[in-house]
């Protein structure tokens, strides 16, 4: 006798039963067809690339998560994200490519770290990004957020906001007060403010060498609230003598204008100069989304502009601005504060039962017409008792029942029973698409 092989999976890969898989396509799909309503291009890179190509820029601690392996000469990686394979593929394809590019890409990606909670090695990504020569338009920084209210507005998990800064309004602060040389690690510390709290932050500030004083002015700054239009207000009052600030907040007042004209709901974005984004590639208008009823879940969709996409593929520069949604973490994180409602364990919109083994010709040739017209169907093929074909029907949580016995296959019609009310009506063969759609 064999011995029997535990089935199991690796820790942090996510595998999902028939209804919970269900949903979260509807997710998937809900958010695609937001990026297509814009005018996003869908694209899929190989899972697979050269690690020469992959590692560019990699380093640290993205280096060390990369699942990185050799298959006869060639030197592989596994794509970490979506963005470095975007890179890649803009620089390859140039010539043939559309500018302003705007693309989509939902896909899965891969990271060698530690497994936690709501944290995983394969997880789904949904990117969309535009890509311009030379220069972008502002505008797309508005468009950005406008995409993001529409996919949650659509997904319907409760209130959200959209919060947005601009890291020239940051960077031309720090310069100002004299830490040009300190600008990524401040905005990596005043990122984590949240999550840290105001000690730590004031402790790790002072580590790299920003006076008490200073350390009180930069709090003080990214504290300031009020409504969108208060924050420009103030941020044009502050007497900071540097262009990159002034045009830094002369962005967000544009941007700010865009999205009225989108339609994005004034409650719905918010101007919150916390909001670093600590990337450094980052180097404009940056965004981070949260669920306002769940704050401990964390962004749920963020992003931000860039200058050079693609500086280690070619000479050409080629400025973007893009955003990404985490598909499986929010999926999980959604489903464990029970944001999800019970999902279907079937997509059939209803099942055709025969009643007998003569009745299986006249079933199938109604599932055929159901399908001819876009109805999803399921049909049982079985020989079994009527009681074990309407449990599996109840089991699956198909809305109807279309029963087909010796009389309704003689007059070209069905029993169909509404599964949930129990109530049964005898329905033409050619009507039945209708009463179902």
């Amino acid at each position: 006798m064999k011995n029997k092989v535990q089935p199991r999976i690796l820790p942090g890969f996510m595998e999902l039963l028939p209804e919970d898989q269900i949903q979260f396509n509807r997710m998937y799909d809900t958010i695609r067809r937001v990026y297509e309503r814009y005018g996003f291009l869908p694209l899929d890179t190989p899972t697979i690339e050269l690690s020469e190509v992959l590692l560019a820029k990699a380093g640290g601690e993205t280096e060390k998560q990369i699942y990185r392996f050799e298959k006869g000469d060639s030197d592989l990686s596994l794509r970490f994200d979506l963005t470095v394979p975007l890179a890649r593929y803009v620089s390859q394809h140039f010539p043939d490519l559309t500018f302003p590019f705007k693309r989509y890409q939902m896909s899965k990606v891969f990271r060698g770290e530690r497994p936690q909670k709501g944290r995983f090695r394969e997880f789904y990504q949904c990117d969309i990004d535009v890509i311009g020569v030379d220069s972008l338009d502002l505008v797309f920084d508005a468009e950005m957020p406008a995409v993001i209210y529409n996919v949650f507005k659509e997904l319907d998990f409760g209130a959200f906001t959209i919060r947005m800064n601009n890291r020239k309004v940051l960077n031309g602060f720090f310069t100002a007060l004299g830490y040009a040389d300190k600008i990524g690690d401040i905005l990596r510390t005043i990122d984590k403010l949240e999550k840290m709290g105001r000690d730590a932050v004031v402790s790790e500030l002072t580590e790299y060498g920003v006076a008490a004083k200073d350390v009180d002015t930069i709090l003080s700054f990214i504290a300031i609230r009020g409504t969108n239009d208060e924050v420009l207000t103030k941020l044009a009052a502050q007497p900071v003598d540097n262009e990159q600030y002034r045009e830094g907040v002369a962005e967000l007042t544009q941007v700010i204008g865009y999205l009225r004209r989108f339609g994005v709901e004034e409650s719905a974005y918010m101007i919150d100069l916390t909001i670093a984004r600590g990337l450094d590639y980052y180097t404009g208008t940056v965004y981070e989304t949260m669920l306002n009823d769940y704050p401990s879940m964390g962004s749920v969709c963020s992003g931000g502009r860039y200058d050079n996409l693609t500086e280690y593929y070619t000479d050409q520069k080629l400025p973007g601005i893009g955003i990404s949604i985490g598909l499986s973490r929010l999926y999980y994180q959604l489903k464990e504060n029970g944001l999800l409602k019970e999902g279907a364990r079937s997509i059939a919109r209803c099942i055709v039962i025969p009643m007998g083994e003569s009745e299986m010709n006249a079933a199938i040739t109604v599932a055929a017409e159901l399908r001819s017209k876009n109805v999803p169907v399921d049909v049982y093929y079985q020989q079994k008792g009527m009681k074990q074909k309407m449990k599996y029907a109840a089991r699956l949580g198909i809305p109807y029942a279309a029963i087909i016995g010796e009389s309704e296959r003689e007059n070209g019609t069905v029993m169909l029973k509404n599964m949930e009310t129990g109530e049964q009506k005898e329905v033409s063969v050619s009507e039945l698409s209708d009463v179902l759609m």
